[in-house]
């Protein structure tokens, strides 16, 4: 029996710059939220308020970012077999229900505004509008240079992203609420933001669950990674596969792999983590591997294996001619 185990936690060298391209568009967001704060209650503006709040989770996502990314970067100790990467998600899927949960809050406020619209004064929201969809672009470009294929990131970079579109809205029901007067532009501007913060924070909770439910990664087929495992030489069956992601972009497979009796277990297992990771960038796999039974490599066979009474998942076989061709290169 052959139990191996190949690995590259691949931690990033940009972490240092991630968190300093994050630091800096908290610092922006910060500043300009306190002067939003003060404009949106003298102006009785619900679309500049909204977005102030939406501002202050932007703050909050980033500073949940920036702490889980130092978190995450702690070693592996004790319980913590995985070391923390995990908290990135977590603060991902806390940035998609704050969306969510802000989301509900504007549709109540802007139904109520809608039902009985107070005076908006349009000039100042629009004054407001376009400088916060200035500082939201810098925001927005800054944190765009950090690494997005972290959730933890994207997370943060969703909220800003949303909040420019808010001040984007905000500027058009500036400019309506000039031009014609019509208070209740306020309101639907902020409905139409509604829409986009509730799409973003469904994405959000949805990629962070399924790391969480120990779903495969979406460019990931297990059914594929077993027909190309059982493909290679010597191989007979491969069940109990099971691909997840520790932290989004670190893929990890664990197999039981059945062997053709008297070949090489070492030999076989090195080539399967070498096709894992160079045919699909999985370079944490586990992988048990034994011999199976003499007389029992034949195909359809349903006891192949007598370690395991219940492998999970589907059970990937080899070939009758495969393994013909395999037994022949003894």
């Amino acid at each position: 029996m052959s139990a191996g185990h190949g690995h590259g936690h691949g931690h990033s060298t940009s972490t240092d710059a991630d968190q300093s391209w994050l630091a800096g568009a908290l610092a922006l967001i910060v500043v300009f939220m306190l002067g939003e704060v003060v404009v949106g209650l003298i102006s009785g503006s619900l679309a500049l308020l909204s977005d102030a709040a939406h501002m202050l989770t932007d703050a909050a996502s980033i500073a949940l970012a920036l702490w889980a990314i130092r978190l995450a970067a702690r070693p592996a100790a004790g319980r913590m077999t995985y070391g923390w990467k995990r908290v990135e998600i977590l603060s991902a899927q806390a940035n998609g229900l704050t969306l969510l949960l802000l989301a509900a809050w504007l549709t109540y406020e802007a139904i109520r505004r809608l039902l009985d619209p107070p005076e908006v004064a349009g000039g100042v929201v629009l004054v407001t509008a376009l400088v916060g969809i200035v500082v939201n672009i810098a925001a927005t470009w800054m944190i765009s240079r950090a690494n997005r294929t972290s959730l933890n990131v994207e997370g943060a970079y969703q909220h800003i992203l949303n909040d420019l579109f808010a001040f984007i809205g905000t500027g058009i029901a500036g400019v309506v609420i000039l031009v014609t007067g019509f208070d209740r532009a306020d309101a639907i501007a902020t409905l139409v933001v509604v829409v986009l913060m509730v799409r973003a924070g469904v994405g959000l909770v949805r990629a962070s669950s399924s790391i969480f439910l120990e779903a495969a990664p979406k460019d990931l087929d297990p059914t594929a990674i077993g027909q190309a495992m059982v493909a290679r030489p010597s191989v007979v069956e491969v069940h109990d596969l099971h691909v997840w992601e520790i932290t989004s972009g670190s893929p990890a497979l664990s197999a039981h792999v059945l062997v053709q009796p008297d070949h090489d277990c070492h030999a076989v297992r090195s080539d399967l983590a070498d096709m894992l990771a160079r045919d699909h960038h999985i370079d944490h796999t586990t992988l048990q591997v034994d011999h199976a039974a003499t007389g029992a490599v034949q195909l359809g066979s349903p006891h192949l294996d007598q370690h395991c009474e219940e492998p999970h998942g589907p059970t990937h076989r080899a070939s009758e001619s495969a393994q013909r061709e395999s037994a022949g290169d003894r």
